[in-house]
């Protein structure tokens, strides 16, 4: 515990100093594998909408959010939606127990040294990053209540909606 609120304070601290996250960045790379072993490639999933959500088995709203995200993904799957949650927790069992309580069928990666985590500097847990078909980043969504599902539904409506522009 004592290692993961140390990790926690770093990513905060990144969050703090780091400039954050806007709309028309480019997400930063991911790089690693998800739980089924697939490396996690954003450039390969341009032309899809992602979302990449940070969560944490202790954090209270990520418990919420979780099986909305996973209605989402349910949903709007087959539209181009990809739900990437990055997990920041250091201990793979706290992440799988959550994960029995509150299933996920979308790409899961295990950020245990957070090294993704601290490329995006999320502000809060959960935060969430919605990247258009264009792959830049369009909203950046940070903690969760459950008055937000219908406003990360819209969002992803939103996106799923636009097509890619040519040059």
């Amino acid at each position: 515990m004592k290692s993961l609120l140390s990790g926690l304070a770093l990513v905060m601290a990144v969050a703090s100093t780091a400039s954050a996250l806007a709309p028309g960045d480019a997400p930063p790379t991911i790089d690693m594998p998800d739980q089924a072993g697939k490396k996690v490639d954003l450039n390969a999933l341009k032309g899809k909408v992602v979302l990449i959500d940070f969560w944490a088995s202790w954090c209270g709203p990520c418990k919420q959010e979780m099986p909305v995200l996973e209605e989402l993904h349910q949903k709007y799957a087959k539209q181009g939606l990809v739900i990437i949650g990055v997990n920041i927790d250091n201990n793979p069992k706290k992440m799988n127990n959550f994960l029995r309580g509150a299933p996920a069928t979308f790409r899961i990666v295990h950020d245990r040294k957070l090294v993704i985590a601290v490329k995006y500097a999320p502000k809060t847990m959960p935060s969430s990053y919605f990247i258009g078909r264009d792959g830049k980043i369009r909203y950046v969504h940070e903690g969760f209540k459950k008055k937000d599902a219908a406003d990360l539904e819209q969002r992803i409506k939103t996106l799923l909606a636009e097509t890619t522009k040519t040059d």
